[in-house]
């Protein structure tokens, strides 16, 4: 058990802990996004039957801009490419690096701030990925995110005093 211990952050509370907790997910998430489009097109797709890439580039555009009135999401083709999913693999292994050296540096307002930053990117973009673009839904792929990123960012800004001694 004190093998293990040694590759927590050395820092009191359970905050960093849970920074690298989620960190790790993150770079499995990565992993994932890079060999399948599977989970990816479960996150970003508003209409789960169709899981086939279109074939014309107007059906990439945001759903807001080219859906029928009807806002059938029926009629709305998938979003996800491997491209995309390659793209959001990037994204979310830079963040968890990010939160990697803020688990082990919390107590550097620097790093503090910039792991805070990267849970507010993540709720901006998936909150207006679901209520702006329409290209998710609300439902067990987007709730993870969403709650992982509102959840951190609330206990890091409650916790700031606590670790940043201000």
């Amino acid at each position: 058990m004190a093998d293990i211990m040694s590759f927590l952050p050395p820092f009191e509370g359970w905050l960093p802990k849970w920074l690298l907790l989620v960190s790790i997910i993150s770079i499995g998430n990565s992993i994932q996004a890079y060999t399948t489009l599977t989970y990816t097109a479960r996150l970003y797709n508003p209409n789960p039957n169709n899981a086939l890439p279109p074939s014309n580039i107007s059906a990439y555009m945001p759903a807001s801009l080219c859906a029928p009135a009807s806002k059938d999401k029926s009629e709305i083709p998938s979003q996800v490419t491997p491209l995309s999913a390659r793209k959001f693999g990037t994204w979310t292994l830079l963040t968890s690096i990010v939160r990697l050296y803020v688990a082990f540096h919390i107590n550097e307002p620097a790093f503090y701030q910039l792991g805070a930053a990267t849970y507010i990117v993540a709720f901006v973009h998936f909150f207006s990925e679901w209520r702006v673009f329409g290209t998710t839904r609300w439902g067990v792929p987007l709730a993870g995110p969403v709650a992982v990123s509102t959840a951190s960012l609330a206990w890091m800004w409650m916790q700031k005093d606590f670790y940043l001694g201000q």
